[in-house]
């Protein structure tokens, strides 16, 4: 490995302690070694550590008791438990209590070696995934509310003041508008631009996790709650919290997060201990979440705290003047990510890219141009290298039925019908999309023979 690292090294055998050192400092590390666990404690105090080699046994001491306190103080320390007396059931109590491997006494310097570099290379590859997906964000983020449309203009002068208070904000807007990443630039035109930002998806969480993701827990709180742990709420002290499709909360986090935004406290789950914390929160949506009000799914009260000020996302459709910057913004962003150089559309493609509905909005048209730029091997992108028909809407040159031409109401209901519920998840997200209710368009259906 080229770049410095840091290592601390827990032992109480002086010996064990210099030829750890030795081993890692061939690798370029920087060693601090401790006996004991007070002075653990008191290195994770001073400074970070990459990697941390751990004795099972301090003296008299075991040194499993020392993990929770490290993950309190140092959270997601790599640490690796080391030992003479190595048996299955230490190693899983171990791995349960947070760390990252296991290495049983006497060692070889290639082992020891070869176990910091795997903490430290996965340290690496997480923190080039984030910066890799930060400089994305801020790259699409830079074009993408740079506007030729004077609506979304408007709009985009309305969310400046939003921003610069301290408000609640709640994003409204269909899947693929660029909901994280507008939450994103609300952060960076507020007060709070040099805070953290967090993020939360609510749909990967399951119910029993969402309050201990959100407000933290502690040891023994539940099931599996083998360490005490902060959570999103507290991570984003001083910044703003997003979360993400916030109409997946369960009923638990709901009642929690409407108690945070009346008075900014909070319990950890386990912790009777009052917390307050100074956070801005941003929500989005992509489904009314009046509708989940009226089917008891969520509550109207912590409707009413979300929605102080509500700001919806165009869909790319409404704004179609920003189409071809945004697809030449994309293609650039692409082409240096890949590698490749001086890469265009043909014109026939720009027809087809201005012509079609981008039914997925941003995210599909995102999506079509790096899929493009990876497989195509021409220089001069084609319609077909998107997934488009030239010059044309893919769907409407397939049908022939358009809004203007000489069918019959039924005709055009029955092919915008067959359209969304073919790109929608489910039929319950159709009926939405359509504003009418499940029961009327499965009787449509079937009249038009589409079930």
């Amino acid at each position: 490995m080229n770049s410095a690292w840091s290592a601390l090294v827990i032992d109480d055998d002086p010996g064990i302690r210099q030829s750890i050192r030795l081993c890692l400092e061939v690798d370029g590390a920087r060693v601090v070694g401790v006996g004991t666990p007070s002075g653990a404690l008191e290195a994770f105090d001073r400074g970070r550590f990459d990697v941390v080699f751990l004795d099972l046994w301090l003296q008299s001491a075991s040194g499993l008791t020392l993990l929770p306190e490290m993950f309190r103080r140092q959270p997601g320390a790599g640490i690796i438990v080391i030992t003479a007396f190595a048996t299955f059931e230490t190693a899983v109590e171990a791995m349960k209590l947070g760390a990252v491997d296991y290495l049983p006494k006497p060692f070889t310097p290639e082992q020891v070696r070869t176990a910091a570099r795997r903490v430290v290379t996965a340290n690496l590859l997480k923190r080039q995934l984030i910066e890799l997906k930060d400089r994305l964000d801020e790259a699409e983020g830079e074009s993408r509310f740079e506007t030729l449309s004077p609506a979304y203009g408007s709009f985009l002068q309305t969310a400046v003041r939003a921003a610069a208070s301290d408000a609640v904000v709640l994003l409204r807007g269909e899947s693929g508008t660029g909901k994280t990443v507008f939450a994103r630039w609300m952060r960076a035109h507020s007060r709070r631009a040099d805070g953290p930002f967090v993020t939360v998806h609510c749909p990967l969480l399951s119910t029993d996790l969402m309050s201990s993701i959100l407000f933290g827990h502690r040891r023994g709180a539940f099931t599996g709650a083998v360490t005490d742990s902060v959570g999103k709420v507290e991570e984003a002290e001083g910044g703003t919290l997003f979360l993400d499709e916030i109409g997946d909360l369960g009923a638990d986090a709901q009642t929690r997060l409407l108690r945070f935004l009346n008075d900014r406290t909070y319990e950890r789950l386990g912790d009777a201990k009052e917390r307050k914390a100074d956070v801005r929160l941003i929500s989005a949506t992509n489904r009314p979440l009046e509708d989940e009000v009226r089917a008891g799914r969520f509550r109207e009260d912590l409707l009413f705290r979300l929605n102080v000020i509500s700001l919806t996302l165009p869909p790319l459709r409404d704004r179609r003047e920003d189409l071809l910057p945004m697809a030449k913004h994309y293609l650039g962003t692409f082409e240096r990510l890949q590698g490749r150089h001086h890469l265009s559309y043909s014109s026939r493609c720009e027809e087809s890219i201005a012509a079609h509905s981008w039914p997925g909005n941003l995210r599909q048209l995102r999506n079509a141009i790096e899929r493009a730029v990876i497989l195509s091997p021409a220089n001069i992108l084609e319609a077909a290298d998107l997934g488009l028909s030239p010059g044309d809407d893919p769907d409407a040159g397939r049908t022939g039925i358009a809004l203007g031409a000489e069918v019959s109401l039924e005709d055009v209901e029955r092919e915008h019908i067959a359209r969304v519920v073919a790109r929608a998840p489910s039929l319950e997200a159709a009926a939405r999309i359509l504003d009418i209710d499940v029961t009327t368009l499965q009787r449509k259906r079937k009249r038009y023979g589409m079930s």
